[in-house]
């Protein structure tokens, strides 16, 4: 098997790797099911719970999807709000950098004050986590771009607007497209942590009710879900940063 083979199949063998251990060490050790369920207990609860499982998950992508993509249109126009004017970048980044200090948790009672239970908490406590990356992300992107390359551009007679169009854009969007990947993994925690505090539905419902009924391998079924769905729109977002942006990454660096 060549190097490039061993690379690709080197995560599904550590995957297996660590679910036999995993499996052998709740037997040698005979954990309870209900502090530590085995792999094999925890596909069986997939098995059997399938249904409420798939319906759940859809509920969770939903809403993480309609929050991360309101992060998306808002961080990239405050994003390149903030680089634009130093005046915005000091009035807003500090209100930013302490909302974004509380703990979203925190926020969630509020919301339920405000829009009750259900859907719309999970998609704005989405919307909230993934915000800040995003325009922190695009902010520095247009801010690196390099003082002696604006003087030389404004002696050529560019004006303010053709520098950012025309180089500080392309510049932020390798920032942009990478900060995707951080940010669709925090919406799926801001949608759980809603759906765990107030929601009727979703993966973070279902788990706290099997958590009442004692129903560990649910709960730990519940947690696959979230990794399969984490690492499927993980994938989505990386495959859309190298389409986009792959002129900006080397062929031997490439994430």
């Amino acid at each position: 098997m060549t190097n490039e083979r061993w690379i690709k199949a080197a995560p599904w063998l550590w995957s297996i790797g660590l679910f036999v251990v995993w499996e052998a060490a709740v037997h040698i050790f005979e954990f309870p099911v209900y502090i530590l369920p085995a792999p094999s207990d925890i596909w069986g609860a997939i098995v059997k719970y399938w249904s409420p499982i798939w319906k759940n998950s859809l509920q969770t992508m939903f809403t993480t999807l309609l929050g991360f993509l309101l992060a998306v249109v808002g961080g990239l126009a405050l994003g390149l709000a903030i680089g634009w004017s130093r005046a915005i970048y000091a009035g807003l980044y500090p209100l930013m950098i302490g909302f974004n200090s509380v703990p979203k948790v925190a926020v969630v009672p509020i919301l339920v004050i405000w829009f009750g239970i259900g859907t719309v908490p999970a998609v704005i406590t989405a919307f909230l986590i993934a915000f800040f990356p995003i325009v922190v992300n695009v902010a520095t992107g247009l801010a690196t771009i390099e003082p002696e390359m604006e003087d030389v551009l404004r002696a050529l007679g560019a004006k303010k607007m053709d520098i950012m169009l025309k180089v500080g854009i392309p510049r932020s969007m390798p920032y942009f497209f990478g900060s995707l990947k951080v940010a669709i993994t925090l919406a799926f925690v801001g949608s759980v942590i809603s759906e765990t505090v107030a929601a009727n539905s979703g993966i973070g419902h279902m788990m706290l009710s099997a958590q009442s009924q004692f129903n560990v391998p649910l709960v730990w079924a519940g947690l696959f879900a979230l990794a399969v769905l984490g690492i499927v729109m993980y994938a989505i977002m990386a495959w859309l940063e190298m389409r986009m942006t792959g002129w900006a990454h080397r062929s031997g660096n490439r994430p």
